[in-house]
């Protein structure tokens, strides 16, 4: 049954798919709260080695650079989290937008195009943010008109719009600059990157709406009981719609912040992809419910912003990230899909 929205923001839906500590047995009991204070303490331990490894770790500067670094990946993952909840975090029959990272780097390109065609920053933002939204408007079309699975639809978009940014940019790097983005780029209070206040921002303005509003409750309801949500008289479809267009807005924002941070567009933005996927899946094992969260995922951008820090300043090749960062798709794909399985 959906929830009714004037209870606390804080009820969440009595999802039979996920995990509810209350209906099992104390032995799965035990392993959610491992999975659980599993995560927060690999957290733990990530955060305490770089921090005795390399004592600048710890500093208020790298904090803020950590936050920075994190912002592109972190505003894209929100995007795709907005997703996960409407359509079911099924990661192959649910809801799932792989056009993130490319709808990222031709909104970047659109900017930075209309930057040097003699346009100001409004028009350049407001060409970012309309190719944003229009790509989200064609995967909500593919998905919710169409009636193609969204791991397909997005996928097909994804290559889509990855062929339009090499026919836009010919394949190169288009430098962009102005006093907008020099803001972008620069810092604010306490020395820290105008982009990590940038993302606390987006977080914060993200996590009102979907966990303490009627939105996000009714969002909630849709992507875990959409056949109770439709009979109970909710436009299920535009819901859904409605995350691939949050969803596409989030790469209109995170492109603009590519730009500002890269002073440019930049090739190969499909490589940010996984490090995406990777933050919106863990953030449900940083959840009380093991359910995808905007908090969940701001505490996974962090977590993996740790790390590629922490390699840096060891002078570790990055590269060992990406392999990292399968490993934990497959451990929290399969935990959670293992927990959920054995609560019904």
């Amino acid at each position: 049954m959906v929830a009714d929205t004037s209870y606390p923001a804080t009820v969440v839906f009595n999802d039979p798919g996920a995990v509810d500590p209350a209906r099992i047995g104390l032995s799965k009991r035990f392993e959610i709260l491992f999975l659980r204070g599993g995560a927060l303490a690999v957290f733990g331990l990530v955060f305490g080695y770089f921090s005795l490894a390399t004592p600048f770790f710890l500093s208020v500067g790298n904090l803020g650079n950590i936050l920075s670094q994190s912002a592109i990946a972190g505003v894209l993952a929100i995007g795709l989290t907005v997703v996960l909840i409407a359509g079911g975090s099924n990661v192959v029959k649910g809801g799932i937008d792989l056009s993130l990272a490319a709808n990222m780097g031709l909104s970047a390109a659109v900017y930075a195009t209309l930057l040097q065609s003699g346009h100001g920053d409004g028009v350049a933002a407001a060409g970012a943010l309309g190719v944003g939204l229009l790509i989200g408007a064609v995967n909500a079309f593919a998905v919710t008109v169409a009636g193609i699975a969204p791991l397909l639809a997005t996928l097909a978009v994804m290559n889509i719009v990855a062929g339009l940014e090499l026919v836009l940019t010919q394949n190169t790097v288009i430098s962009a600059s102005s006093d907008v983005l020099s803001v972008f780029s620069g810092y604010g209070p306490f020395d820290i990157p105008i982009l990590a206040y940038v993302l606390v921002i987006v977080t914060i303005f993200a996590a009102v709406i979907v966990q303490y509003t009627p939105v996000g409750l009714r969002l909630y309801a849709v992507g875990e009981f959409p056949e109770a949500a439709r009979a109970s008289g909710l436009r299920v479809k535009r819901f859904i719609a409605g995350s691939f267009l949050a969803s596409g807005f989030c790469g209109g924002v995170a492109g603009i912040l590519s730009i500002s941070y890269l002073s440019g567009s930049t090739t190969g933005a499909g490589e940010m992809l996984l490090p995406v996927v990777v933050i919106a899946l863990l953030g449900s094992v940083f959840s009380r419910r093991l359910v995808p969260s905007i908090t969940g995922t701001f505490l996974s951008a962090i977590f993996i912003g740790c790390l590629i820090n922490g390699f840096q300043l060891l002078n570790i090749s990055s590269t060992l990230v990406n392999g990292i960062q399968g490993v934990l798709i497959l451990l929290v794909v399969s935990a959670t899909t293992i927990l959920r399985r054995e609560n019904r």
